[in-house]
């Protein structure tokens, strides 16, 4: 019996959409949101949310009447700081079950926190600690503080009569810190994904 073959049908991977070619706005904006998403990942969002919601309590909102709710404020924004700072050094990685399982970068490659994980050398030299880290740990401690500066109740707790040069720089400082950031942070990625930081999807 022969065998028919119809000449008009065309191979499945003609019938594949085509990757269309995107414009340069289009190439603009996704650089954008990719650079946003960078600053993002050097600023845990379980300190801001913590931060957010203690200082008004301890600042009294902003009235700071004692000097233990000044000492207070101060500990909560060195606590933060610090979390920022050593979150940096936090990363993530897939067992092989597909958990996510958190661990600490070391000089000598990951330290799993979580899970009885076993890596190879190999593996673990790929998370391990570098000075970029460092920069970035720094980074996150600034751009916290720019957050802190814009937050009211601290600074009118902190600096209850400010002068007017003094107004000015702290109207003026965390909008300079946040351009340098995300503009070293563009330039230099991170590749982390530690605790608090958006997870990677590999």
């Amino acid at each position: 019996m022969d065998v028919i073959v119809d000449t008009l049908e065309q191979p499945l991977l003609e019938n594949a959409p085509r990757k269309i070619s995107k414009t340069s706005t289009q190439k603009t904006i996704r650089r954008a949101f990719k650079c946003t998403s960078n600053l993002s990942n050097l600023l845990p969002t379980g300190t801001v949310l913590i931060f957010q919601t203690l200082s008004p309590i301890l600042s009294h909102r902003g009235q700071c009447h004692t000097e233990t709710s000044k000492i207070l404020t101060v500990c909560l924004l060195t606590f933060c700081s610090l979390s920022c700072f050593l979150l940096s050094f936090t990363d993530s990685l897939r067992d092989e079950r597909g958990k996510v399982r958190y661990g600490v970068a070391t000089l000598n490659g990951i330290w799993v926190m979580d899970g009885s994980i076993k890596l190879t050398i190999e593996e673990a030299r790929n998370y391990k600690l570098s000075i970029i880290d460092l920069f970035h740990a720094c980074g996150s401690i600034l751009v916290f503080g720019a957050i802190a500066l814009f937050d009211q109740s601290i600074v009118s707790c902190l600096a209850p009569k400010p002068s007017e040069d003094a107004k000015e720089i702290l109207e003026a400082l965390p909008i300079w810190i946040g351009v340098l950031c995300s503009l070293l942070f563009f330039i230099f990625p991170t590749q982390r994904h530690g605790i608090g930081f958006p997870l990677s999807r590999d």
